[in-house]
């Protein structure tokens, strides 16, 4: 029997605290970060996703953007920091009260800038209105999904998706991503430009950092991360292409640490394989390496 796995409540009633998993924005956030500091990186996660956002025509002058699931808003915080001159206006949407508390503290400096709406965002989409692009930045693997699938029994939510898309599934018991892929469905819908990143079932490898693959399966089907009071789970981004391809949209999809500028160093590849750091920096690096090498981003316009 198929189990349905929900975020629903935890994030909705729940005291959220961030700080008990590993983000990569939060991770990256301030300009104190000892990670930001061991990688050599010159700017916050915001700014740098606003760096390329720019570049690929997401990110264009009087923009009006959505974040959904801004955590405790430190990517939209570096976004306008870099990038405010662009930016209009920006709506967070968040199903948990105690983060969009912790986001109108971080974005206060932006003022009338910046609105902000309680609620679940499937609820939400029929009345989102003015809306340019949306960002859903390490959030998607909140979304529902269904676990204990049996290819010859899909469910009906699961169906639905499977042979509507044409999805790839495996033979054996699996996890469907349910709530990202109708996410998805709904915002190619509405013709919305869309930025996810996520941990993903199915990784790309920067070219420059194949070790990084060392005990990494590529081409696997979504896991289950548990997490305090609640799993999230790992997102196939071949089937969220698939559903935003056969709405005829452009898909650009690719490893997330490439796009903040993460390049192989001389001593990258020791200091991961090796798993043995004397150092702080060589902690710090092996540590985001093995979390980052899992994500992935996704850019539909």
């Amino acid at each position: 029997m198929p189990l349905e796995c929900s975020t629903h409540a935890y994030h909705r009633h729940a005291a959220v605290d961030l700080m008990t998993e590993f983000t990569i924005c939060e991770s990256l956030a301030s300009d104190q970060s000892p990670y930001r500091q061991a990688l050599g990186l010159h700017g916050s996660y915001g700014a740098i996703l606003g760096d390329y956002l720019r570049r690929a025509g997401f990110l264009q002058s009087g923009a009006r953007l959505m974040e959904v699931g801004g955590g405790y808003g430190s990517l939209m915080k570096g976004l306008l920091e870099a990038h405010g001159a662009l930016i209009d206006k920006v709506l967070m949407a968040d199903l948990s009260p105690g983060l969009l508390r912790r986001q109108r503290q971080t974005l206060k400096g932006f003022g009338a800038k910046v609105a902000f709406v309680q609620g679940d965002i499937h609820s939400l989409m029929h009345a989102v209105r003015g809306v340019d692009g949306v960002i859903l930045n390490e959030v998607i693997g909140d979304l529902d999904a269904l676990s204990g699938i049996e290819s010859a029994e899909l469910p009906p939510r699961a169906s639905r998706l499977v042979v509507k898309y044409d999805l790839e599934i495996p033979r054996g018991p699996f996890t469907l991503n349910v709530g990202a892929l109708e996410l998805v469905e709904a915002l190619c819908r509405r013709g919305l430009p869309v930025f996810l990143s996520e941990h993903s079932s199915d990784p790309l490898i920067p070219s420059d950092m194949p070790y990084l693959s060392r005990g990494l399966a590529q081409e696997a089907f979504p896991r289950e991360i548990p997490l305090k009071g609640h799993s999230e789970y790992t997102i196939r981004f071949s089937h969220l292409i698939k559903v935003a391809s056969s709405y005829g949209r452009t898909v650009r999809s690719g490893s997330l640490a490439e796009l903040l500028g993460i390049r192989h160093a001389p001593d990258y590849r020791f200091i991961f394989l090796a798993g043995a750091c004397s150092t702080d920096r060589q902690e710090l690096i092996g540590e985001i390496l093995d979390h980052i090498r899992e994500y992935r981003w996704l850019l539909i316009t």
